[in-house]
């Protein structure tokens, strides 16, 4: 007999990965063409957007480094994120993202940083539902965070997520800076 929570789909999200890794490839060979890097900073994603874009052939060329920003004393600590800020809002905040994003850029001397903090469940955090995520971006234009609420497992929020910050660094290389 199926457990009530049990999940109804595990397929719910099939060409995910797929996606994860395409969308790697174009960042990894966007970043080369313009002769930028990046880096990361992830919370909720735990290094899963450093790990997608190194299982790129050729990302030595534009990933400079990336922190696991768990706990908020990492956040604060390494990447420099307020602790009055961590106070005031949460680990999951769009001020936070950016500042993650801006620490990453900064230690890790990157063209761009990008960032993920947010709720992959399975219960609410810092007054946030689950599925909250905020993906931040960085670069020498300034900070910058986007909202996202997503829906699915904890597996498919954390890999929604890290397709997000994907998509991000891929518009901040097309860009060529933010904010827009």
């Amino acid at each position: 007999m199926n457990h009530p929570n049990a999940q109804v789909n595990p397929n719910l999200h099939p060409n995910l990965h797929p996606n994860l890794h395409r969308l790697a490839e174009q960042a990894v060979t966007g970043a080369i063409d313009r002769g930028m890097t990046a880096a990361t900073a992830e919370s909720l994603t735990a290094g899963m957007v450093a790990a997608v874009l190194a299982d790129t052939p050729g990302a030595s060329g534009m990933l400079q480094g990336g922190v696991v920003s768990y706990s908020n004393a990492v956040k604060s600590d390494v990447l420099g994120v307020p602790g009055e800020l961590l106070d005031a809002v949460g680990s999951v905040d769009g001020q936070v993202a950016a500042a993650m994003a801006d620490g990453a850029r900064r230690i890790c001397r990157a063209d761009i940083g990008v960032s993920t903090t947010g709720v992959a469940g399975p219960e609410p955090h810092d007054g946030k539902a689950v599925g909250t995520v905020f993906v931040g971006v960085a670069t020498a234009g300034g900070s910058t965070s986007y909202p996202y609420s997503f829906e699915g497992s904890r597996a498919e929020i954390r890999a929604l997520a890290c397709g997000a910050a994907l998509e991000r660094l891929l518009e901040a290389l097309s860009s060529g800076g933010y904010p827009a």
